[in-house]
This record gives C-alpha cells, structure tokens and sequence, in this order.
C-alpha cells in the first residue's frame, strides 16, 4: 500500500491518500517505457528535408565542352552533382518517421511510469488548486511551500485549467498539463510530479476501466 501525505498551497499536511499500487500496474517494465518514449520523441521529428536531384535543377543540359581535343578532362552538363550550382548525387527526400505501438501498450506504460513516480518518492498530492487569475509569483510560491522549487515539475489537474495553466507558463521548468493528457514522455521528462487529489482519483479511475477491458 502506498500512503502520501496531502498538502495544501502552504505546504501544510490535510491528510492522507492512500492505494493499492496494483491498480495502476503489476509492476516496472523499463523496456517498456523506453520504447513508448522513443516512440514520442521520434513522432515529433519533421523529416521534410529535401534537396534537388541532377534531374530537378533548372540549367542548360548541353554538354560544356566537346568531349575531346581541347587537353582538359571531359565534362558533361552544367547541372552535374559535382559541379557548383549542380543537383546532389544522392538527393535527400522527405522521411515520415512516425511509428506507433499497441494502445494497450501506450496505457500500459503511462501507468508504469506513474507507478515509478510514486516509488521513487517524487510525487506531491495537492488537496485542491484554484486559482482565480493567472498569476505567475502564485505559482513560485506554491513550488517553495512544498520545497520543489528547485527541480523540473510536471502539475497534473484533474480537468483544463487555463488560470493555471496561463499562471505556470512562464516558468521553464513547469509544465501543466490536464490529467487525460499525461504520457510516458511527459511523466519521465520531468523530476517531480504534483498533482491535485481529484486528478489522481480520476487517473485511478482511468486505469480500472482500462484493466477492466483488457481483462474482458
């Protein structure tokens, strides 16, 4: 059983939450965790780089000069890879490098890299985060009160929060994001991880309906 305190903004303890870590997964694949953030990173490359073959550079195809007679080595077009202004030799063309896995892979390993944010003793369980506009300084304060202000945080609300979000944006360690939205990539991206009460109770949730399914 994995028992957390739950603080407050000032950092104060309210109570305490408490689950079965089997509800989120039986246990730690790194391979598995590894390949889904692999699969993130490589599906964010752009490969549309691209540069012109002999064939697509505008130029005259006439030879330069005759092949013999004039004491110089034979040269053909001007469009020619080795020549200045000439096409590439081996032409790059656009790549897709996108690849996916199996979904319940994906949920699988998101709750993994979950379940290893909490036994590793990097997660803060919020008793609730309001907000009632966007203020940067709040935010600064509330990473010091909880004494996480000097690592990279992931906050995890239970539904879009634009004042928190819009509040935290400016900060280039933190990143908000709502709880349906959290992934491998992001989880293991940043150091510590604080969440409110209901965002993990609806993460909970999540995954009982995810295990309910694969079971059926």
């Amino acid at each position: 059983m994995i028992s957390l305190p739950i603080v407050n903004k000032d950092g104060q303890q309210v109570g305490t939450y408490e689950f079965d870590p089997a509800e989120l997964a039986p246990g730690i694949n790194k391979q598995l965790m590894h390949d889904a953030t692999v699969m993130y990173e490589t599906n964010r490359r752009v490969g549309t780089v691209r540069t012109k073959a002999r064939g697509e550079v505008v130029g005259s195809t006439k030879k330069i000069y005759k092949q013999k007679g004039t004491g110089r080595a034979r040269m053909g077009q001007k469009r020619t890879g080795i020549r200045r202004g000439g096409g590439h030799i081996h032409a790059i063309r656009p790549i897709d490098y996108v690849f996916r896995m199996p979904k319940k892979a994906v949920a699988l390993a998101t709750r993994m890299a979950l379940l290893s944010k909490f036994q590793d003793n990097q997660v803060v369980i919020l008793d609730d985060l309001v907000m009632l506009k966007p203020r940067t300084k709040d935010v600064v304060a509330l990473l010091k009160a909880v004494g996480i202000s000097e690592t990279s945080v992931l906050v995890a609300t239970a539904q879009h929060d634009a004042i928190v979000y819009k509040s935290a944006r400016n900060i280039p360690s933190v990143q908000v994001l709502p709880a349906s939205d959290i992934n491998t990539y992001v989880l293991l991206r940043q150091r510590r991880l604080m969440l409110t009460r209901a965002a993990m109770d609806g993460l909970r949730d999540k995954a009982k309906r995810t295990r309910s399914a694969v079971d059926a």
